[in-house]
């Protein structure tokens, strides 16, 4: 039975169990969110080495790593070391969006090494073999597509991006009410495109049913895909993002009734004052499920910054009831992330998450700020690394900046406020001097 199920059932799992202890909740809440759909354990029943978490109401916001081949770059073993640094660097979750060279190889080597959740967007492996076996996308077979999810659940995926809101009615009214970029989602464009070349509605759609008892033999946790998200802040609160968001909300309380565990994905980029409003509305609309942001980016023109407008947009997000954040790197719409791009772009996802959850009041998250301000009063440099968000990062950095070992760093030297103060503020227990 999946998480769901026996939630429902009245059980408290191991998975559920580990996440009360990481949460700091009580299992028995842990076990009636799940039940509700209110929050999902992706835990497949084949990912053997798993370490489950929960997203959802009253968690802490979750951070996930997109990682993956192309065909520019389809070396699986530089995603292995990106799977490596993004361990290192305490991510949530990882995503395969691999389209390029061994991508079975691949994902087997990410669920083998992982012990954080796996997901995968079924559609580009499928996209892959229908150009290699009939020389183009729009020219998939559905069943080939429900082949490599069977298979995908089979290997140990967790959760999966399938873009089911992208209709054939949607479809065919956006012909008429163009966007200014159209469709930014890969998934989300190949399902489009395939509806207009066959003039048939979308399979994941229109075999709704057969998707979830896929998902329901392995515990496959639902994502269900923004294939119409914004991809420019003049696309943003639209029709079709809207109207995709309704049939997402429908499919919420089918894949609930089912038994199947299930998430919705968001936008996207998002002006600053409209981040709010889509996060209330997606609640409403999809039933207070799961919430899954690529950023939102607050602006279009932050090339090679992009993950500082995500971890803007974010934060807002988060704190407006996001529950897991999707990071973007600073070579988001330039090209495939570098090992340090998927670094600066974890921690700045895991900022904003963090930030957000202090305004949240997720349980116990200020104590560690409180322990790095004691720790900066005390000029205690040790403790400071060890409670930065990146320790690795902040030891470099002081070292290199610090060349001579002193109490105070290189940017007051003896004219540092803190030192001051503890030299006389704080002497005789506070009196003054």
């Amino acid at each position: 039975m999946t998480q769901l199920k026996r939630a429902c059932a009245g059980e408290i799992t191991p998975e559920m169990q580990q996440v009360s202890v990481q949460e700091k909740i009580n299992a028995e809440e842990v076990k009636d969110l799940v039940a509700r759909g209110l929050a999902v354990i992706p835990a497949n029943k084949n990912h053997r080495n798993l370490k489950a978490i929960g997203i959802g109401r009253g968690m802490r916001t979750k951070v996930n790593a997109n990682l993956g081949t192309s065909p520019t770059f389809p070396e699986w073993k530089n995603e292995i070391e990106k799977l490596k640094v993004s361990l290192d660097c305490a991510v949530d979750a990882v995503m395969d969006l691999s389209t390029g060279g061994e991508i079975r190889t691949c994902r087997q080597e990410i669920i083998d090494q992982a012990p954080v959740p796996v997901g995968t967007v079924p559609i580009y492996e499928a996209a892959v073999r229908a150009r290699e076996a009939q020389g183009a996308v729009v020219e998939m077979d559905p069943d080939d597509l429900f082949q490599v999810i069977t298979e995908q659940a089979e290997q140990g995926v967790d959760f999966i991006t399938v873009h089911c809101g992208v209709t054939r009615r949607i479809v065919e009214k956006l012909k008429k009410q163009p966007r200014l970029l159209g469709i930014v989602s890969r998934g989300g464009a190949m399902t489009a495109g395939w509806i207009l070349h066959n003039n048939r509605e979308n399979p994941l759609y229109e075999q709704f049913d057969r998707l979830l008892e896929i998902c329901l033999v392995h515990d496959v946790t639902l994502s269900l895909g923004d294939g119409l998200r914004p991809g420019c802040l003049d696309d943003a609160t639209d029709q079709a993002q809207i109207d995709e968001l309704m049939v997402l909300g429908e499919l919420v309380q089918r894949s609930r009734r089912a038994g199947v565990q299930v998430m919705v994905e968001g936008p996207g980029h998002v002006p600053f004052d409209q981040i709010t409003a889509n996060v209330v509305l997606q609640k409403r609309l999809c039933h207070e499920a799961p919430f899954y942001v690529l950023g939102p980016l607050v602006t279009d023109i932050a090339a090679g910054y992009d993950h500082i407008a995500s971890a803007i947009g974010g934060t807002v997000a988060a704190i407006a009831g996001a529950d897991f954040l999707c990071y973007v790197t600073p070579s988001e719409h330039l090209g495939l992330p570098t090992v340090d791009d998927v670094r600066e772009g974890i921690m700045a996802s895991r900022i904003a998450a963090h930030a957000a959850d202090i305004v949240k009041g997720s349980p116990h998250v200020r104590e560690r700020d409180k322990a790095m301000a004691i720790a900066r009063r005390d000029l205690d440099w040790q403790k400071q690394m060890k409670l930065a968000l990146d320790p690795q990062k902040a030891q470099e950095m002081h070292r290199a900046l610090n060349p001579v070992e002193q109490e105070v760093c290189s940017m007051c030297g003896e004219f540092c406020a803190i030192d001051m103060v503890n030299k006389y503020l704080h002497k005789d227990g506070g009196e003054d001097a």
